[in-house]
């Protein structure tokens, strides 16, 4: 395959297109679209968000110490490109996008709760790395919508509709190719009907 060489950039596709909530009391609410975020560590778990400082949720989510990571989905699409691109300084995010603001079990940002997963976040660090700076943060709680459960009591993330976002563009995630491990996983052997023996 021949490639082409082109300057450095970010270009780590596809990423979850998220709406980071935040604020600790109604009238400072916002929501702002992260794709910038991402898994760092399993225990405890932690994750991240990187965020440029003149956007309006920087300086709430500095002064918080929290905030509240909530998937989207198909049916939110429209809203989580629109609290991307308008300010929070000039509009009520929830109002103007109908979503409903729930209360977090242990962080004081609040949760979408239109969204199938809400990952409360309690900021450990800020790391400055430039054009963005780094919120790194523990998960303390997940709220996930019954909805996505089955009748097993296991939790069908896959069947929310969420979407990712790629070089500009929003997209539907597409057909399950594997779990994790398939390539390694050894192949069950049909158990053959052996006659009894008299």
């Amino acid at each position: 395959m021949e490639k082409i060489n082109w300057k450095p950039g970010t270009l780590i596709y596809p990423l979850p297109a998220t709406i980071v909530s935040c604020g600790h009391e109604e009238k400072d609410y916002n929501l702002i679209t992260i794709a910038w975020t991402g898994t760092v560590n399993s225990k405890p778990p932690m994750c991240y968000i990187s965020v440029r400082k003149e956007r309006h949720s920087y300086e709430i989510i500095k002064k918080t110490g929290d905030f509240v990571i909530n998937l989207t989905t198909e049916k939110l699409a429209r809203a989580t490109d629109w609290c991307g691109v308008r300010s929070g300084r000039d509009y009520d995010k929830f109002k103007e996008m109908s979503l409903t603001p729930g209360p977090a079990e242990k962080v004081g940002s609040p949760v979408i709760l239109e969204s199938p997963l809400n990952i409360e976040c309690q900021t450990k660090q800020i790391i400055p790395l430039g054009s963005h700076d780094m919120f790194l943060a523990e998960v303390v709680n997940i709220k996930a919508s019954k909805d996505f459960f089955d009748s097993n009591n296991a939790f069908r993330l896959d069947k929310a509709d969420l979407i990712a976002y790629s070089h500009g563009k929003y997209y539907t995630l597409g057909k399950k190719l594997g779990k994790f491990g398939f390539s390694v996983e050894k192949r069950k052997r049909k158990k053959k009907n052996r006659k009894p023996k008299n």
